[in-house]
């Protein structure tokens, strides 16, 4: 495919002012919309437009021109309002279409400032492939497979390339088997030590001078999840890391956030659950919860996709035997019991 851009000329007939202004919305919304998440850009003049962008994107952007005119005809003599919600459900379904005839099998990666990123393995593939065709992600599985480091390559590829307008990066405060007491400092000095991966993966990929403008700025925003709650997150890439640690109630609070135009990427390792014993993980309630849920895809790691040191894999396969060899223990345990009490 050619790399060059290219101009596309569109009239749309019938030239009708009041399905012009509908299609455009207020302020130019819904043109802007289409210019940032296409990756084009359009001007306008009555009824011609004028598309300037890479061959794809412009034929693209030209076809859901013409689509989304055809939903402003009139019903009942009164010209419909074009929802902003509209433009959005169209630009996902040409997106999805557009993946299927690329191909299951073309190579994905992860193109930054700082370099391309590949994924090393299928499942880490399909991982990118979920995290670019769906409103919301779950990537779940042990330390060291990339789920946390992909998200954030995801993220600052959607923010470079002005999908999203800011990146939100959270996760729960919770001490991993140890009391920390008080901490002094402000807010983002208390959270950074929990949020450190995260950090450094936009480091290695921004650059940290660029990553400390951006969050000056508030385009790059870190936050525990308790300060999630009564919020309402558009245009974002959010990304919730080490959710295992949530709560059912944190996690349907976080989920119920992600607002227009937004998506969101879920990691967690639902073995390496920090909450008090007893307390139901939030990601292993929302995996049973969601999995027939449409726009929310669940990526399932194993050992073999570990990335780390050889011996990381080792490990966590040695404690899924552990782990496996524990609940039989038990089941049979519990079956003896209750042979014995009916006896």
């Amino acid at each position: 495919m050619s790399n060059k851009l290219t101009t596309l000329n569109l009239y749309l007939e019938p030239a009708d002012n009041r399905r012009l202004a509908s299609l455009c919305g207020p302020f130019d919304d819904n043109i802007k919309q289409l210019e940032r998440r296409i990756g084009v850009e359009i001007s306008y003049k009555n009824n011609h437009f004028k598309i300037v962008g890479l061959p794809r994107n412009s034929l693209n952007a030209n076809n859901l021109l013409k689509s989304l005119y055809v939903e402003t005809q009139p019903v009942k003599g009164s010209t419909p309002d074009l929802e902003p919600d509209q433009v959005h459900v169209a630009i996902q379904e040409a997106i999805a279409l557009e993946s299927e005839d690329m191909g299951e099998n073309k190579e994905l990666y992860i193109k930054t400032k700082r370099g391309v990123i590949k994924p090393r393995n299928p499942n880490q593939s399909q991982y990118v492939a979920n995290i670019v065709r769906h409103d919301i992600t779950f990537g779940v599985g042990p330390a060291g497979t990339g789920k946390t480091y992909l998200a954030v390559a995801a993220a600052v590829d959607a923010l470079e390339r002005q999908e999203v307008r800011r990146i939100l990066l959270t996760r729960p405060a919770v001490e991993a088997g140890e009391k920390l007491g008080f901490l002094p400092g402000d807010l983002s000095q208390k959270v950074d030590p929990y949020l450190r991966p995260l950090y450094d993966a936009l480091f290695e990929m921004m650059g940290f001078e660029k990553v400390e403008r951006l969050i000056e700025r508030n385009v790059i925003e870190v936050a525990p999840l308790a300060y999630m709650r009564g919020r309402t997150l558009n245009e974002a890439f959010i990304i919730l890391d080490e959710s295992q640690n949530t709560t059912v109630e944190q996690m349907k609070m976080f989920l119920t956030r992600i607002g227009f135009n937004s998506r969101a990427v879920i990691t967690g390792d639902i073995t390496q659950s920090d909450l008090p014993r007893g307390q139901r993980s939030g990601l292993r309630h929302a995996i049973e919860v969601l999995k027939n849920v449409e726009e929310v895809s669940f990526n399932f790691f194993q050992a073999q996709d570990v990335v780390r040191h050889p011996v990381v894999a080792r490990i966590v396969e040695a404690y899924d035997h552990h782990d496996q060899k524990v609940q039989r223990a038990k089941a049979e345990a519990q079956k003896e019991k209750l042979n014995d009490e009916q006896q």
